[in-house]
């Protein structure tokens, strides 16, 4: 699983997440990518599920990246614990995503393998999400 290997502080507020992308909302190494359409939280696990869902329909044949770490601790309190005590341990880790963030690119494989690969990928995300290509990729396919 992703995390930091060290972080300056332990643990982080929670926030929130406004507006669109402002980074990422472009292809800069594959010929396809898988876009983000909702704000949210995305964990290490469901990066790594997606991940694997990817690689795994492409058969390994192609090349995968993945444009987004997983650097947000996320505390939990355990359960039936009273009010207050202070913050809970780190549970996981997570990236906030904004909407028009490209969370995965692909390339050296087709246009029909890539979205195969990517609709068993967004499976296993929280968010609505859109296949991407490169200008120009789409009319070859």
């Amino acid at each position: 699983m992703l995390q930091p290997k060290r972080t300056q502080y332990r643990k982080a507020h929670k926030g929130r997440i406004h507006g669109n992308t402002s980074s990422c909302a472009q292809l800069n190494f594959g010929a396809f990518g898988l876009k983000v359409l909702d704000p949210g939280r995305l964990t290490a696990r469901q990066l790594e599920a997606c991940r694997r869902a990817v690689t795994r329909h492409m058969k390994r044949s192609g090349r995968v990246w993945l444009r987004v770490f997983p650097d947000l601790p996320i505390t939990k309190k355990p359960t039936e614990v009273r009010m207050g005590k202070g913050k809970g341990t780190v549970e996981l880790w997570a990236a906030r995503i904004k909407p028009g963030r490209i969370i995965v690119e692909v390339d050296g494989v087709s246009r029909q393998i890539a979205e195969e690969a990517f609709a068993r990928g967004a499976a296993k995300l929280p968010f609505r999400t859109r296949v991407v290509a490169r200008t120009g990729e789409g009319a070859r396919a």
